[in-house]
């Protein structure tokens, strides 16, 4: 394969973020190295490190772009948030369907229970 310079720089910045295990096999004289990020985009919690393999992969072409599609559909929704500045990326909450009944809060006055 014959990689661009966005791709080889995108490669370096994966490498940069990813585990200290998976390291030594995240180079471009690999030829497992699409294969590896595929195994570490579905196993990896990191927003980045996805995005950018995601990223990668779309510069490669449709053949390794179609891996990484099927696995995005059964993705859980994330939600920003913000904490002094910084944004970080969270799974969204299940939601509990709407019908259900939610249970009555117990009302305490005094250490007693109030009914």
């Amino acid at each position: 394969m014959q990689y661009s310079r966005p791709m080889i720089e995108l490669v370096y910045e994966i490498r940069r973020r990813v585990n200290a295990d998976l390291k030594p096999s995240i180079k471009l004289s690999n030829p497992e190295l699409f294969n590896e990020l595929r195994d570490n985009y579905h196993q990896s919690n990191c927003a980045v490190t996805r995005a950018l393999t995601k990223e990668l992969f779309s510069l490669a072409g449709t053949p390794w772009n179609a891996l990484l599609e099927d696995s995005d559909k059964s993705a859980a929704k994330q939600v920003s948030k913000v904490y002094r500045g910084q944004v970080s990326l969270e799974d969204a909450p299940q939601r509990k369907p709407a019908g259900a009944p939610r249970p009555k809060p117990v009302k305490i006055y005094r250490g007693q229970i109030v009914r």
